[in-house]
Order: structure tokens, then C-alpha cells, then sequence
């Protein structure tokens, strides 16, 4: 079986790392099966979706590297929706009903007071076709629901009925649809519901598995129902555990800060973002991996835990400067370039150590390469050292040499000779290694910042 997986965003807003970490797990899936990755916009809430919030999602989704095969849109699908209705009407599946939210809610408290479960007691059923036509006449529009199979011999009365698959993450998982309320598919006003609609799709496109949050294991119980209804072959379902904070608390308040556009506006890098939120929550060790390819090698459901994935940021910007520091300079040439940094191979070697992002870069590309107010801290030091400056050319001698002239004619060593070179050549605490950094500063400028001059 040719392994066909879909990542189905509304686009109401922007992505973040809880529905990223979903795209992932189905993309790293299907490249692992030499399958296929479709994105559907499920833009069915017309008021609240925007083409701007669609070119998002696909911005995000393309700076991640998860290039899909396909892609749908639900609201050029609502000719299919609306045959499927039809088609489950004449079965007596869906059925019409007319209470409003007000007469539900009294519904519900009325039974939260008899100590009963508050699910829908299917008085719609009950209407008969005289009252239907009453009721139309009046102007009322039904919303739709569907009936789920949990009654015996025509009883509108739900019994317990037990909904049961094998799924990929979390094992045998059960579903008591008898405990459950007829599920609305279609709204009054004529629209569908994602539970509707996610199955006609999932049906027709053929889609073989589903990898979405443990928060869809009772709506997979309603669901398979469906497919049933449609005399559809379900798809094979995994639910994966949501992403919590580093203290364990739910993350769903703090999304929007952790926004795929503004991790990007912040310097972290894609295969940061895509290694971090793909490996927390498994048994794999978290580590800056450099190939989403590699990635995808590494894809096992039995490797996704059911345990909450606890998502720091500190830790992803840890990761992120790990990643750089092992990044080659062809990788970064180019956006380097962007940033205004004129150095080569030899500058991305002495500094990248030294980053958490890549505009850090830049700052070092400003200490090498333009004027900067040097700090002395020890004038005879720095006087002797600008003294003993060789000649140039240099070559990876010239360090040692020099520093063993300038330890020897100052009677300086460890942190009371190198600091304050430090200080005189880049004006700062700490950085790169002096001895990479000297060659990229110069003989001419190097002499000016030890004897004190702007240079």
C-alpha cells in the first residue's frame, strides 16, 4: 500500500511548533515510506479564513523544508459535502433538528441536575414530518446531526457502544460513542463541520494514515462511524501526545509567542526548529541534526512516546547555536552575505563557535573589519605587544611566537596577559579564540587598538 499522508491547517492564523510538530510527524513519515504529503486548507469558517493566513502557512512550511505533493482547499469541495449529506439523509444518518443554543443549554443543565450525562436526548428524532413542515414554514432552519450506531431495535435511547482501533502511537484505544452526543455536521446557516468534512476528504483522497494529536482520539471514535456510514475503508490513525512547557504546564496560552514567523524573527534556524520539535517527545537524544532527509531515516512511531513532548525554548536556542556551530560556511555564505559580513571560510571558522544566531555573525564581522573603541587595561602590556608585532605576512606560527615574545618581555601570563588583549583588540570580555581572531583584525589595525587608538 502507497502510503498517503495529509496536513490539514485552517488558515485562521499563523503557524506554531504544537500543529508544526504535527506537519512534521507526517511529512518525516511519509519521505521515510516514499509516500505522499498533502496540504489541505481546511478553510470552511469563511469569516475567519484568510488568503494572507494561507500564503503564511505555505511561507512556514516551505522555510521548514516540508514540501508538499498536493494541495486542496475544503471550500472548492462543498459540492462533495453536500452529496455525501444527501446520501446519509436517505440512510436516516443525519437527521434535523431545530433547538437553538439557548434550549440546548437549559437542555444540559436540566440534566446535570437529575445527576444524568449531559449528551443530546435526540428529540429531533421524535418530529414528525407535519411538525418539519410547521416548523419550515415558520422560517426555522435545522442544523444536521449525525446519528451514531449506539441503539438497538429503532431505541432513541444511547446505549454504551464501544468504537475500538489499533493505533500507531498509543496502541488498542477504545471510544464509548454511547456516551457521546449525536455530533452537528452541518451548521443552520448551511455549513459543514470538520467532522464531516475531514472524512468525505480523507475518503475520497486516499488518504492511509492519520498522525494528529491525542486531543482527536474520542473525535476518531465519531469518525470511524462515519467512514462506516460512507462505506468507506478508514485510514490507519496515531495520535501523538501534545506539547507542554518545561514545567510541565500546557503550552496553548503561550502559542502565539512561539509562532513558526516569530521563531524565524528571532534567528533560529529551520533545521533547529524542525530537529527539536521532531525528536522531543521520543527516545531519540535531542541533537542538532543538519538534513531533514536525516530526520526522516530516523522516523519510527514506536520511537513517539505518550507522555507529554515538553517544548523549552531555551533549550531550541541551545540547539540552534549548536547547530550553527557545526555548520559549514558554504551552508551560510550566502545568507552571511545578506547580513553584510564580508569575511570568507577562514572568518566563519573563528566565530561560529562563538553564536547562538546567525546575525551574531555580524557583530563579529564589525570587531574584525571596522573601528571599535579598544578598552586598556594594562598600558605596559599593550605597549610592549604593539611593539612585537611581526612583520607581516602571517602564518599559524605567528601567534605563538609573538604571544611567547610578549610573555617573556612583560612577565605577564594567563588571565593578566590575555584579558587584557582581549580587551585592547576587540573591546569585549569574551569571543572567538585571539589567535584565529588576530589574522582577520591586521597588523595595521592591531597595533592601532593596543597602543589605544580607534582603529
Amino acid at each position: 500500500m502507497s502510503v498517503k499522508v495529509r496536513f490539514a491547517p485552517s488558515p485562521t492564523g499563523r503557524l506554531h511548533v504544537g500543529n508544526v510538530r504535527t506537519a512534521l510527524l507526517n511529512w518525516l513519515f511519509a519521505r521515510n515510506s516514499g509516500g505522499t504529503f498533502m496540504l489541505r486548507m481546511d478553510d470552511t469558517d469563511l469569516q475567519r479564513s484568510t488568503a494572507e493566513f494561507a500564503d503564511g502557512i505555505r511561507v512556514d512550511l516551505n522555510w521548514l523544508g516540508l514540501r508538499w505533493d498536493e494541495e486542496k482547499r475544503q471550500s472548492d469541495r462543498t459540492d462533495r459535502y453536500a452529496a455525501a449529506a444527501e446520501a446519509l439523509k436517505a440512510q436516516g444518518r443525519l437527521y434535523a433538528c431545530y433547538e437553538t443554543e439557548d434550549e440546548l443549554d437549559r437542555k444540559r443543565k436540566r440534566q446535570r441536575a437529575r445527576g444524568m450525562p449531559p449528551i443530546y436526548d435526540r428529540a429531533a428524532l421524535k418530529i414528525t414530518p407535519d411538525e418539519h413542515a410547521t416548523l419550515a414554514a415558520e422560517g426555522r432552519r435545522p442544523h444536521w446531526r449525525f446519528r451514531l450506531d449506539n441503539s438497538e431495535n429503532g431505541s432513541l435511547t444511547p446505549l454504551p457502544t464501544i468504537v475500538s482501533w489499533n493505533d500507531l502511537i498509543r496502541g488498542d484505544q477504545t471510544v464509548d460513542v454511547g456516551s457521546l452526543s449525536d455530533p452537528v455536521v452541518i451548521r443552520a446557516d448551511g455549513s459543514f463541520l470538520y467532522t464531516f468534512t475531514s472524512v468525505i476528504d480523507d475518503a475520497e483522497f486516499g488518504i492511509t494514515h492519520i498522525i494528529r494529536g491525542e486531543d482527536h482520539v474520542t473525535n476518531t471514535g465519531v469518525q470511524l462511524q462515519l467512514f462506516e456510514a460512507l462505506g468507506a475503508v478508514p485510514p490507519a490513525f496515531g495520535h501523538h501526545s501534545l506539547l507542554v512547557g518545561a514545567d510541565g504546564a500546557a503550552l496553548s496560552k503561550r502559542l502565539g509567542a512561539l509562532s513558526i514567523e516569530s521563531l524565524r524573527e528571532d534567528g533560529i534556524e529551520p533545521m533547529a526548529v524542525s530537529s527539536y520539535t521532531a525528536l522531543i517527545g521520543t527516545s531519540d537524544a535531542i541533537e542538532a541534526v543538519a538534513d531533514i532527509d536525516d530526520l526522516a531515516a530516523r522516523f519510527a512511531f514506536s520511537k513517539i512516546s505518550t507522555a507529554p513532548a515538553r517544548f523549552d525554548p531555551e533549550e531550541l536556542k541551545s540547539l540552534n547555536a549548536r547547530l550553527l556551530h557545526a555548520t559549514p560556511y558554504d551552508d551560510v555564505a550566502a545568507h552571511l552575505a545578506d547580513l553584510g559580513v564580508g569575511g570568507d571560510a577562514a572568518f566563519w571558522l573563528a566565530v561560529r563557535g562563538n553564536i547562538s544566531v546567525l546575525a551574531d555573525a555580524a557583530i563579529w564581522w564589525r570587531v574584525v573589519a571596522d573601528r571599535i573603541d579598544p578598552v586598556i587595561e594594562d598600558r605596559e602590556l599593550t605597549d610592549i605587544a604593539a611593539g612585537l608585532l611581526p612583520a607581516e605576512p602571517w602564518c599559524d606560527t605567528t601567534w605563538d611566537d609573538w604571544i611567547a615574545k610578549v610573555k617573556a618581555a612583560s612577565g605577564r601570563k594567563g588571565r593578566g596577559l590575555f584579558h587584557p588583549l582581549r580587551m585592547a583588540l576587540t573591546g569585549r570580555n569574551d569571543g572567538p579564540e585571539l589567535k584565529a581572531l588576530l589574522p582577520l583584525i591586521g597588523r595595521a589595525r592591531a597595533e592601532a587598538r593596543l597602543r589605544g587608538q580607534q582603529a
